[in-house]
């Protein structure tokens, strides 16, 4: 390690690969606040479906960057990094290391390698014309116009369809050739996390969520926001408005998040694989696995 930038530690890996139960580990091992990289989770209300640490959990070990905002007021990419970035510098001064925790991988990606996205502020008359529109015909507007933007974005994914759609009608240039990076004075350790055992994991996480009360937060949301608000598309948000029309019974409902839930994982495992270059921790990681690295860096 080069002692004169302070490490950074990002644990990353795919939805239900366990990064949470490491995640307090090494902090409480370390005496770290855990500094979130989930997208969903930046949002207050979403608690169950997006498997947001519980208050047990958050009384454990402190949180950063969950509950930024009400679910009707997306957060870009660049207000993410505006928000996030402090927070790890004020650990790296306080600490000398800091320690990121999620699967958003362009997010974990903007803070790790600097990259400077378009300064575009919120468009909300273009964002509500897009929604009524709808993300059947929004995403392959996107790819129509900006096929390498629409790339990296699923097409069930209508916040990021949208931002891009926003960032290209307001600036007449597309995302893709406006991002640019500047890498942070940090030392970045990746841990990764990938079971082999992935499958069955994201099916008892599926339903171990709805167990919790999914359908009943999904529920509050809508009424709260109405139902076409787009986070409440995404996965298990999407079936639970589903069950709550009664379009699909509860059983179907988790077959099929379950089976978007794998459909992301791939899509995960695959950005992972191109974009960042972890040290793949063992099936069954234990804390001793992850600190060996750590104090590797530390020394």
């Amino acid at each position: 390690m080069n002692s004169s930038n302070p490490l950074v530690i990002a644990l990353l890996g795919p939805t239900a690969s366990g990064k949470t139960a490491l995640a307090l580990d090494i902090a409480e091992r370390l005496d770290l606040p855990v500094i979130n990289v989930d997208s969903r989770q930046l949002y207050r209300g979403m608690n169950v479906g997006t498997a947001k640490p519980t208050a047990e959990q958050q009384e454990r070990v402190q949180h950063h960057l969950l509950d930024l905002r009400a679910p009707d007021q997306p957060i870009t990419l660049q207000e993410f990094q505006s928000e996030a970035n402090p927070c790890i510098n004020h650990e790296l001064e306080q600490r000398g290391v800091a320690l990121l925790v999620g699967g958003s991988g362009l997010y974990l990606k903007a803070l790790t390698s600097g990259l400077q996205p378009p300064a575009v502020a919120p468009q909300q008359k273009l964002r509500q014309q897009l929604t009524a529109l709808g993300q059947g015909i929004c995403h392959p507007l996107l790819q129509a116009a900006d096929p390498d933007a629409a790339a990296k974005i699923a097409p069930a994914d209508a916040v990021r369809t949208q931002r891009a759609l926003e960032v290209l009608y307001a600036s007449g240039q597309p995302m893709s050739r406006q991002a640019t990076a500047t890498p942070p004075p940090w030392n970045v350790l990746e841990l990764g996390l990938n079971p082999a055992n992935l499958r069955q994991r994201i099916q008892q996480r599926t339903e171990q969520l709805y167990q919790n009360g999914l359908v009943e937060e999904t529920r509050r949301l809508s009424e709260r926001y109405g139902a076409d608000l787009p986070l409440l598309q995404t996965i298990g948000y999407g079936e639970a408005l589903q069950v709550i029309s009664g379009g699909l019974t509860n059983g179907d409902a988790v077959r099929i998040t379950s089976q978007r839930t794998r459909q992301f994982a791939k899509r995960q495992r695959t950005w992972f694989r191109r974009q960042h270059n972890p040290h793949w921790l063992p099936d069954q990681a234990t804390l001793t696995d992850a600190m060996t690295l750590i104090q590797q860096q530390l020394m």
